[in-house]
């Protein structure tokens, strides 16, 4: 069965724009339900596609997170491009990492970090990520246990150079938290690892501005967009949104 990649998604709202960025082998499935609940709300919500995202294992270990941070570099001047001179930006895990490097690198009116990992010093967790991602995807293509069996070995065969190149990118985003100094909300899962969680603390205290907060969820995980409190995690949002000095 052929699987349909997801896409890029843009819903037009009024003149208070948000980039939304999903997480490593996540999608912008990840990020759609909050990017309607806020376009509902008249804002208008980019999420962009990284490259090798939504594809099969494969062609995801052939990209980079230099080529993922380009795709939103690119989101947002997309955004800019398209006369948005006010843009918030949100991320979830690795998503959350691009999100906190945004707010170090681009003008933004507000920050949103999810889920974001500060220590990068695991590979095997990045890999075992990699590897289960890869079977659920090629189960869901309808293949049979002897084909999927064959094809994971074939790909732990693969050189994954991307994997400690994200490590590099997250410990050098966790070293200049200080040169953010626009609003930033961090949101964090209290069922998540232990080294997510302890990442929320050094975000919130890290950041340079006397805007920022730091909430949890009790009955959340990882993905928080998509878990049992998703609702609360939208409102809170919204909530920090308008606060923003647009």
């Amino acid at each position: 069965m052929k699987v349909k990649a997801p896409e890029s998604f843009t819903y037009r709202g009024g003149n208070r724009a948000v980039l939304l960025l999903h997480g490593f082998t996540g999608s912008t499935g990840d990020m759609k339900k909050l990017g309607k609940y806020l376009h509902d709300r008249d804002y208008t919500c980019h999420g962009p596609l990284y490259r090798g995202h939504g594809l099969p294992a494969e062609e995801l270990v052939q990209t980079s997170p230099k080529q993922w941070w380009e795709d939103v570099e690119n989101a947002y001047q997309y955004l800019k491009d398209e006369g948005y001179e006010e843009i918030a930006v949100i991320g979830i895990s690795l998503g959350g990492v691009f999100s906190l490097k945004v707010g170090i690198e681009l003008p933004v009116t507000g920050v949103v970090s999810m889920c974001a990992p500060t220590i990068g010093n695991d590979v095997d967790r990045l890999n075992n990520r990699m590897l289960s991602y890869a079977q659920a995807y090629k189960k869901f293509e309808g293949k049979d246990a002897e084909q999927v069996a064959a094809e994971m070995d074939k790909l732990k065969e693969e050189p994954m150079s991307s994997l400690q190149e994200a490590l590099d990118m997250i410990n050098d985003t966790a070293d200049k938290l200080d040169l953010i100094t626009s609003p930033t909300l961090v949101l964090q899962g209290s069922l998540d690892d232990p080294d997510y969680r302890n990442s929320a603390s050094i975000i919130y205290n890290e950041v340079d501005t006397q805007h920022k907060s730091l909430i949890w969820y009790e009955k959340s995980g990882h993905i928080i967009t998509l878990g049992k409190e998703r609702e609360q995690v939208y409102e809170d949002v919204y909530r920090f949104l308008n606060t923003l000095p647009w």
